[in-house]
Formats: C-alpha cells, sequence, structure tokens
C-alpha cells in the first residue's frame, strides 16, 4: 500500500454521531409530523454525520467524469467501436452530452479525466489528464492491468478529488465513459458478491442474444483465466477492472476522507465503489445511490453494499447521469433540515404529547 493510500485509509472515519443526534432532533422539531419527509430526513441526517455540523450545506458540486478504454473488446462483444470513447470525451469536454445538460441545470461542475483512453484526444485545458495506460488489456486473456497501475489509478482520483475539496467541494457525482466497462462491471460484482456471471451480466449498450451470450462466455473466462481473490479488492481490480473504476475508487475513498458525500451513479460506479467499500467498509457511509439501473448486476451491488437508490428511471447511460438527477434531491434533504422553521420559531402548536 502506498504512504498516499494508507494516509486516505486513516483519514476515513466513522460519521460524526453527535452532529447525526442534532440533525435528528432538529428533523423532529421542524414544522412537520415527525417523519413525514421519509428519506430526505434520513439524508439529511447522513450529510449531517458526514460534514459533522448540525445543519449541513451543500455549497459546491462537481461531477467527475472518469473514461478509460477495455481490452475485452477484443472478444467482439460490443455495438461500437472503441474509437468512441475518445469522441465522448471530446463531446463532454464541449458540454454536448447528457451530464453536461443535466450538471447546467442543477449547478454542478463537470470535471473529465482521461485514465486511460486508447485513442489520442485533441489537446484540450479543460481535460484532466491521468492516463495510466493506452486502455486496459484483455481480461478474457490475462490481467487488465498491474496491481501498480491500479493504485496508481486510485492515487489519481484521492488527488483529484482532495484538490476540489479544498476548494469547498460538499458533494461529488461519479461519473464514467469506457466501452467494455460494463464487462468488467460485471466481472467484478460476480467476484466480490458471489452472483453467477448470468445473473450480473447485461446488454450494456443494447447487445442482441447471440453478442450478449458471447459476452457472459467472455467474463466467465476472465473469471476462470484471472482466478482474482476474493478477499483482495487490489486483486479484484487489477485482474478485472478499468483505469475508470479504479479512478472512481479513489474519488470515493478521497471523498470519504475529505468528508465529502458521494453520490454514486450506475453499474461502473457501483463496481468502483464495491472495491473502495472492500478496501475500506468505513467508506460505505459517506455514498448515497442516485438511482438503478437496468443493468441486472446493480442492484445485487447496491443490495450487497446496504446502499438504497433514490430515483428507479430505467437509465443505463452512465456518464454520472443518474447520480446528477439525485443531486437534487441530496441537496432538497440539506435545505429542508436548514431553512424549514421549527414549531416553536413558527409559532405552530405541537401535537398534544
Amino acid at each position: 500500500m502506498s504512504k498516499i493510500l494508507e494516509k486516505t485509509l486513516k483519514a476515513i472515519k466513522a460519521l460524526d454521531k453527535d452532529s447525526m443526534d442534532k440533525a435528528r432532533q432538529r428533523q423532529d422539531s421542524l414544522t412537520k409530523p415527525q417523519g413525514s419527509l421519509g428519506r430526505l430526513e434520513e439524508i439529511s441526517i447522513q450529510l449531517a454525520g458526514i460534514q459533522g455540523k448540525e445543519i449541513p450545506k451543500i455549497d459546491k458540486k462537481a461531477i467527475i467524469v472518469m473514461a478509460g478504454d477495455h481490452g475485452i473488446l477484443e472478444e467482439g462483444i460490443h455495438n461500437w467501436p472503441k474509437e468512441v470513447t475518445a469522441q465522448m470525451v471530446e463531446n463532454f469536454i464541449s458540454g454536448g452530452a447528457c451530464i453536461n445538460v443535466i450538471s447546467r441545470q442543477i449547478g454542478a461542475d463537470v470535471l473529465v479525466v482521461d485514465m486511460g483512453v486508447a485513442t489520442p484526444i485533441s489537446n484540450n485545458d479543460k481535460l484532466l489528464k491521468r492516463s495510466i495506460g493506452k486502455g486496459t488489456k484483455n481480461i478474457a486473456r490475462g490481467a487488465a492491468m498491474s496491481r501498480e497501475q491500479a493504485l496508481k489509478a486510485i492515487e489519481a482520483g484521492i488527488e483529484i478529488i482532495s484538490k476540489e475539496a479544498k476548494k469547498g467541494l460538499s458533494l461529488v457525482g461519479t461519473g464514467d465513459m469506457g466501452l467494455g466497462n460494463t464487462s468488467s462491471s460485471a466481472a467484478i460484482c460476480a467476484v466480490i458478491t458471489g452472483s453467477p456471471v448470468s445473473v450480473v451480466t447485461g446488454r450494456g449498450t443494447g447487445l442482441e442474444d447471440a453478442k450478449l451470450k458471447k459476452k457472459i462466455e467472455a467474463i466467465e473466462k476472465a473469471l476462470e483465466v484471472n482466478k482474482a481473490d476474493r478477499e483482495d479488492p487490489m486483486d479484484v481490480l487489477a485482474k478485472l477492472g478499468g483505469f475508470e473504476i479504479a479512478g472512481l475508487a479513489g474519488v470515493i475513498l478521497g471523498a470519504a476522507a475529505n468528508g465529502v458525500a458521494v453520490v454514486i451513479d450506475g453499474f461502473i460506479s457501483g463496481a468502483a465503489a464495491l472495491i473502495a467499500t472492500e478496501i475500506e467498509p468505513k467508506a460505505k457511509r459517506y455514498i448515497i445511490g442516485g438511482h438503478l439501473s437496468v443493468e441486472p448486476g446493480h442492484r445485487i451491488m447496491l443490495d450487497y453494499m446496504g446502499v438504497s437508490p433514490l430515483l428507479q428511471f430505467d437509465m443505463r447511460l452512465g456518464e454520472g447521469t443518474g447520480g446528477a438527477l439525485a443531486m437534487v434531491i441530496v441537496e432538497a434533504s440539506a435545505r429542508t433540515l436548514g431553512e424549514m422553521a421549527t414549531f416553536g420559531e413558527a409559532r405552530v402548536s405541537e401535537k398534544e404529547q
């Protein structure tokens, strides 16, 4: 373990119980029946514990979109050429993707990171270049990356989120781009949760039955070839993951270390969260489930981690889109706790005891 990762893990603390108790007491004193705001109340109390404040605030939001290519495309299990990853990264940078539209609506910055895109990308100051390599190797034939590369990618995620936290970031969403990343995510899910590959593998970008069957076979082969150690999350990540998945795991761990709440997006973000929470279980308390993807393995991931999604919109785009939509709800939870009047302030009679 590197010094950066070791320092980060030591900085991840249990949520602040005193702040959570005070937030809960305030929720019970607001002008509403106790518990009537349901999960909005739960989220606000979780935010209080994360920020160590009775009344948490969401001052600055960002979506970190990490991109990387996957060698498993060599197995012929995708409908799109690998060049699309680089093309979509340029679309993110120019502001034309769905995540850009939603982020503008919710007032969140979009940080685009090249973690390992195979095709060259035009030079642009808006792109954060943290490339570990020109895409991972084909997991159906061997390890995706070395353990050292996996660690370096995690450290890149930690570095990026730590820098943003110093600028006042209070809520981060995780996003991804990378053809073939649902295959890596399914492989990670199968190993860590112990679920069959056929159960956790979905159609990704819309594979027909024949390609889906081929995809499942390729992932099963990857598990057989690599024999990833379930008890060693870094081994699972290095053998089956992607550079962007590793980077997002670093974002989650770094956010937890800096007291920043993380809204995870779909299947790929879920795989990153699995790795992060296996490395450090306390990081789980800093995670908020954005939405439930239609990828079948996503529900299994979330149930395994004990994370309940806020939205179910039948989405499977990635990019951070589902998480970004859910950030509206997260911010609303903080604002209702902080801005609603108490019974005493509003001079509203409470129920008889």
